[in-house]
């Protein structure tokens, strides 16, 4: 059964906040980065490219946790654990634009790349916490 994001967390990961996305690799070692982040439909959406580690991680394995802190107060936190339910190329590039938005203030992610495919990725939560800082 799906978790549902509560106001707070949906204040966090609507703001300005960079997230943090935990994969496994093949061993079970984890693997971190540092990713934009939003929510639609009641899912967390990252965007990647092909060719990229934590891709090729929740291809493998589509557990993930992901943690969006409040830059304004860095103890105050979101964690969403849940499973990639889909990674498609369909609706990527118009994603990484609206995230580029979000985070840089400008209408085209400035560092698009004729080399590789992006990728829209969604998550669905199994767990979503706020930790009040």
């Amino acid at each position: 059964m799906a978790a549902e994001f509560s106001d707070k967390a949906l204040e966090i990961i609507n703001a300005k906040n960079f997230a943090h996305v935990a994969t496994l690799f093949e061993d079970g070692s984890p693997q971190v980065t540092p990713v934009w982040v939003d929510v639609a439909d009641g899912k967390l959406r990252i965007n990647s490219a092909t060719g990229r580690k934590k891709v090729e991680n929740l291809e493998n394995d589509g557990r993930v946790a992901v943690e969006i802190q409040n830059h304004e107060n860095p103890y105050e936190y979101v964690e969403v654990r849940g499973k990639v339910t889909n990674i498609t190329k369909e609706g990527a590039d118009a994603h990484i634009d609206s995230l580029a938005k979000k985070y840089m203030g400008v209408d085209v992610y400035p560092m698009h790349n004729d080399r590789e495919d992006r990728l829209l990725i969604e998550i669905e939560p199994s767990r979503v916490r706020v930790q009040a800082g």
